[in-house]
């Protein structure tokens, strides 16, 4: 009997399994799977014009309209906001590429990436941190296009309205049946795109790159033209001077690249596909500037119009209440229009869903655990996380949700900080794939048991700067001012320090593997085999042999490495 149930379990456990390659060792099933194993040249297939129609679709967002009237509401004039936005989100473009670049030369992902720097098991927490926060943004990211397929009902059925539909939700709870209703609509309409692998994904990317601009672009029209002008917004001055002034525009700033925060960080899970390097380079350092201030600048003057459609109002921010306003003073061709641009944003949500959340958090839990979850697997544990936590109570208020936003980039800029200074300043370039899915002592980037101490004295650091300046954000408690203006300052500190710091650690405590000059040799690898015999360690020889079998030049290697 007991030989039975042990059977039964082991055919369960063989089912579960998800693909990888033959001949793992027991470790290296904790290591890798076909999903995370570096990208083969058959699924390299996203060109830089996947990467243009892929920004261009992302740029069009509900947040990227919040960002933006949200520095207008603090006090700047809106072409001063509007600035912020290029600033900001050119920087943005800049560390995405810096990041994206590991992984459009070695095709490997997040996970894999800061192996090198956490260490083998160290690298955990940095992937459950950021899967989690993803998960977390996943829920955010549905209920605002819960907030759109709402529209589109209602655009259809007037009595599909909040107010009328009895509510079983508490009054403090942040939403109503209808909302919820709409959202969890919105939620499950979704799951069948997390379906599909991340090479084929970039063609709902290029759909939503013709169409969800083009109707952002009629939105904007459609209200200039009801309003006969562009409003009083566009009129107003600033209503700070001085230090204050600036310190809001760096806040303008610093949220833009906040928004992309854990974009930064998951790039290497696109750029990995890319078919050359440079595939993934001009074409996101342009776009992502250029796609996300043309969206700022209609949301500005869309926003401006609505004093003038409804005197005596404040301006309306988020352009899917606007919609909602249209809904209620409009005739059946007005609530057609407000169908098809709520159409839109749906699709603009998905597919930001996707790309920022699904795939990152999908990608991250199947580091955590390989043998069981590969990428589609985890993005449907993504959304079951984003549905659980109820996230409608984070929208509450602009001000709320900078705080999120804020929060958000303290941790993920120490990770972006050490994964830079990792792959540019101290290994140059150079990358070991074969022993970055190696879990023996001897491999270098064991570390100590696992785990790279230097990378973690330099993210503790990273958030550490940030830490007090966080807590008065967030209690609105009194901190030394001087603590408020370097969180004011949240991504720059803590990447800067992290990096600094984990430089500085490997030059007093040097690290093995690494170039003495620039060496990136991820050109030459093309189809690479991990197995290996697990009672055997890995020495010199062998190091050299697996950079041979993944297609690398072994005299050139040991050329430059420091020897350990």
């Amino acid at each position: 009997m007991q030989r039975l149930h042990t059977s039964r379990a082991k055919s369960w456990i063989d089912r579960l399994t998800v693909n990888h390659e033959e001949g793992l060792s027991t470790a290296q099933m904790m290591l890798t799977n076909d999903d995370l194993k570096p990208v083969e040249p058959a699924r390299r297939q996203w060109g830089p014009w996947n990467y243009v129609g892929f920004w261009v679709a992302d740029s069009f967002n509900i947040n990227t309209w919040m960002i933006s009237s949200t520095s207008i509401v603090n006090g700047l004039s809106w072409w001063q906001a509007w600035l912020s936005v290029w600033v900001g989100y050119s920087i943005a473009g800049a560390f995405v590429c810096t990041t994206g670049r590991i992984g459009a030369t070695y095709h490997i992902g997040f996970p894999v990436v800061n192996r090198a720097s956490f260490g083998i098991w160290g690298s955990l927490w940095p992937v459950l941190n950021r899967s989690v926060l993803a998960a977390f943004w996943y829920g955010v990211q549905a209920y605002i296009g819960g907030h759109c397929v709402y529209l589109m009902i209602r655009s259809i059925w007037l009595s599909w309205d909040r107010n009328t539909i009895p509510n079983t939700f508490p009054a403090n709870s942040g939403t109503t049946t209808a909302d919820y209703a709409s959202f969890f609509i919105f939620w499950l309409v979704s799951l069948p795109a997390i379906w599909f692998p991340v090479h084929k994904i970039r063609h709902l990317f290029t759909v939503k790159a013709y169409f969800v601009p083009a109707a952002g672009i009629a939105f904007f029209i459609w209200a200039l033209v009801r309003a006969g002008g562009v409003g009083p917004i566009v009129k107003q001055p600033a209503k700070l001077e001085g230090s204050d002034l600036a310190w809001e525009f760096i806040k303008g700033v610093l949220s833009s690249i906040a928004n992309f925060a854990t974009l930064i960080v998951n790039d290497p899970d696109f750029s990995r596909f890319a078919g050359k390097p440079r595939d993934a380079l001009w074409s996101q350092l342009f776009t992502i500037p250029i796609g996300f201030a043309v969206t700022c600048f209609v949301g500005i003057f869309v926003s401006s119009s609505s004093v003038i459609i409804y005197p005596g109002t404040e301006p309306i921010w988020d352009p899917l209440d606007l919609l909602e306003r249209f809904i209620d003073d409009g005739g059946s061709a007005q609530r057609f229009g407000v169908f098809v641009i709520a159409l839109a944003f749906a699709l603009a949500q998905l597919g930001t869903n996707i790309a920022a959340n699904s795939i990152s958090a999908g990608t991250d839990f199947t580091a955590l655990l390989p043998r069981f979850l590969n990428i589609r697997r985890g993005g449907y544990l993504c959304a079951a996380i984003g549905l659980a936590l109820c996230p409608y109570q984070f929208l509450s208020s602009a001000n709320n949700f900078m705080t999120y936003l804020s929060a958000y980039s303290v941790f993920l800029s120490s990770i972006a900080g050490v994964m830079v200074s990792d792959y540019y300043f101290v290994r140059r370039g150079y990358l070991g794939i074969k022993e970055l899915y190696d879990a023996r002592r001897s491999g270098p980037y064991y570390f100590t048991f696992g785990v790279n101490w230097r990378a973690y004295a330099a993210y503790i650091a990273g958030i550490l700067i940030n830490v007090v300046g966080f807590a008065g954000a967030v209690n609105g408690g009194n901190v030394p001012i001087g603590a408020t203006y370097i969180y004011n300052l949240n991504f720059f500190a803590g990447f800067i320090v992290s990096s600094a710091v984990y430089w500085i650690c490997c030059k007093v405590f040097p690290i093995p593997a690494c170039s003495e000059k620039w060496l990136e040799v991820g050109d030459q690898i093309e189809e690479v085999t991990l197995a290996y015999s697990d009672s055997n360690s890995i020495t010199g020889s062998d190091r050299s042999r697996n950079d041979e079998e993944a297609g690398l030049d072994a005299e050139s290697i040991n050329k430059h490495l420091n020897k350990d």
